[in-house]
């Protein structure tokens, strides 16, 4: 695929999930979570501190712009928006896959503009599994990256028109690539969840840390799908696990873990906290405020978000995002009956704060 070819489809994949962050709001994995309110239980908003350590560096906030896009003009300029939001509010941001530029040098402009608007922030890139180790060196290296993403996306690659069929490598390549690189490795999955198995996998793989990525966020079945003359693929929309049914279901040992798919507020980053993740990705929501109102209107958003998320802890009297796995919880609906067939008891989860630590809640420590 040429350049205009591969701008076309990153044009189209931006179209068509903006089209999702207008759809009327539905359930997902995140509001299956309820906080028990103890009333007595706060503490000061400017006590809580939001810093958390991820993938060797120390982050700001809890929360990050998560890939995107770039690869062509039109994304290259969103990217450009994505860099100086994160510059001004020192908020983490992680590109779309470099794949397109690695294929294509003249493209590369489009992903290194996050980088060049955005000098000492911290910037991730990311490539696709099947990538060759001297392509993910090339990717950190372009975008003088902090850690690489490399995403996994066997669902999204089955339907898209030009993807691949040939995943067996796969756990291969990612070794390859992790010895490869001399920043932290991030295995994402692009909506469609990690399950325990494949944690365990990633752990044994010596990958450090993965982000969840589940379902009920941007569907790149969907997605895909549309982009197929028949859209014969459409059967599979919804495929997959939440991000809050891979953290319940998280192994110990398993990779820090980071949660995406679906987080469509600050409410939503608590609660991914509260459940161990490290740290919790964002696109969507962030890619419809830059394509609204532009750098302004994400700038905005991002202040807000950090003011929420620290008000929400304090009312939660945890004084760091660590603090936030001794909260009780309530699980229910769909979530609650995906614990159910898997072995997983909800109950524990209700009365956490008068236990003694646990494993879930080690995984912010390590």
């Amino acid at each position: 695929m040429g350049a205009e070819g591969a701008g076309r489809r990153k044009d189209d994949h931006v179209r068509l999930a903006a089209a999702q962050q207008v759809e009327p709001a539905v359930r997902n994995g995140f509001d299956d979570i309820a906080f028990v309110h103890h009333a007595l239980a706060g503490t000061d908003a400017d006590r809580v501190d939001l810093g958390v350590e991820v993938a060797g560096g120390r982050w700001r906030v809890p929360f990050h712009i998560n890939a995107m896009t770039g690869g062509s003009a039109a994304t290259g300029r969103i990217n450009r928006d994505l860099a100086i939001a994160a510059r001004e509010t020192g908020v983490a941001v992680a590109s779309g896959s470099l794949s397109a530029a690695l294929d294509d040098p003249s493209l590369l402009p489009t992903f290194r503009v996050l980088r060049d608007e955005n000098p000492t922030g911290v910037v991730w890139a990311n490539v696709g599994v099947e990538r060759s180790a001297d392509d993910a060196r090339r990717a950190v290296d372009a975008l003088g990256a902090d850690a690489l993403q490399v995403h996994l996306n066997s669902v999204q690659e089955t339907v898209m028109p030009e993807g691949s069929r040939r995943f067996s490598s796969w756990p291969a390549s990612l070794e390859a690539i992790r010895s490869a690189v001399e920043v932290p490795v991030v295995v994402k999955e692009v909506g469609f969840g990690l399950s325990a198995r494949t944690l365990t996998r990633l752990h044994d793989l010596g990958i450090a840390y993965a982000d969840v990525s589940g379902r009920g966020g941007t569907d790149f079945v969907r997605i895909e799908n549309a982009r197929r003359p028949g859209g014969d693929f459409g059967y599979l929309a919804g495929w997959g696990q939440s991000a809050v049914e891979c953290l319940l279901d998280a192994p110990d040992p398993a990779p820090v873990l980071l949660a995406s798919g679906g987080v469509r507020t600050p409410l939503d980053v608590v609660r991914a906290l509260s459940l161990g993740a490290r740290a919790v990705g964002v696109s969507g929501t962030f890619l419809a405020a830059v394509l609204e109102g532009g750098v302004d209107a994400l700038v905005v958003r991002l202040r807000e978000w950090t003011t929420h998320t620290r008000a929400l802890l304090a009312v939660l009297g945890a004084e760091s995002p660590a603090a936030l796995v001794s909260t009780d919880l309530v699980i229910d609906g769909r979530t609650a009956r995906f614990c159910a067939t898997r072995d997983i008891d909800i109950t524990a989860w209700a009365r956490r704060s008068d236990a003694a630590p646990t494993p879930e809640r080690s995984r912010h420590d390590r």
